[in-house]
């Protein structure tokens, strides 16, 4: 399979708001993480860095620009792999252990990292047998209700457990913007991770059915408005209660 030069690894899609969608698209549409970039007056926010199989910040300069935050969704190998790059790390204090010893098993790389998910692969030395994901001890622990103060910008914490134990959402009340990690996204959702809980999946999943949202930027898939995030959801409980 050909590999990619580190110089294309990366594309930027602006959305409204400031925000940014910092893609790796030579990753197959299922495992590929959205990093989510946002302009704040006072510091900038990621949400969620990718797989760190190419570095942000040497490829990608608008992470670089301005203090920023990092801000895990949770501590799967493809939300987290760049967090290291950054001094300002914040992770939800239930998965705190996993970002600063973040093994195979615990971030999914193994069973989920191979060479089929890529369409090309990344440049060397990289190899999926080798792929680990960095070391990158929280400088902050999140809990629900929380604020992610970018200065003109607030970002409320809600703690979303079900995919992971320690999953979170960012809501801006301002903008009715939810940044969903993998709680929630248009596509199929994964709910059996080895520290899954179907239970707080549910509830989590009510938590969110009626929040006014204007847009949802999820941790994969495209985003989506309103009418959607609530059809999503509704679909989804509705599956479950008559399961």
């Amino acid at each position: 399979m050909d590999r990619v030069r580190p110089e294309d690894w990366y594309r930027l899609e602006r959305k409204t708001d400031d925000v940014t969608l910092i893609a790796e698209p030579w990753i197959q549409e299922f495992y590929r993480c959205n990093i989510w970039h946002v302009r704040g007056r006072e510091r900038d926010m990621l949400v969620d860095s990718g797989m760190g199989v190419v570095s942000l910040t040497d490829w990608v300069p608008l992470v670089t620009e301005r203090a920023l935050t990092a801000v895990a969704s949770h501590t799967h190998f493809d939300h987290i792999g760049c967090h290291h790059e950054f001094d300002d790390r914040c992770v939800h204090r239930l998965e705190a252990d996993i970002m600063a010893n973040p093994t195979r098993i615990a971030t999914l790389a193994d069973p989920y990292v191979t060479d089929d998910i890529f369409d090309r692969l990344p440049p060397l030395p990289y190899t999926s047998i080798d792929y680990a994901v960095k070391a990158a001890p929280a400088t902050r622990l999140l809990e629900d209700g929380d604020i992610v103060d970018l200065g003109d910008r607030h970002f409320e914490i809600i703690h979303t457990p079900g995919h992971s134990p320690g999953g979170i959402a960012l809501w801006e009340a301002s903008t009715a913007t939810l940044f969903s990690g993998d709680i929630v996204y248009d596509g199929p959702l994964i709910e059996d991770t080895w520290h899954a809980n179907a239970r707080d999946y549910f509830r989590s999943m009510v938590r969110l059915l009626d929040l006014p949202v204007r847009v949802v930027h999820g941790g994969h898939f495209p985003s989506y408005g309103q009418d959607r995030h609530r059809e999503i959801i509704r679909a989804w409980l509705d599956g479950k209660e008559k399961a």
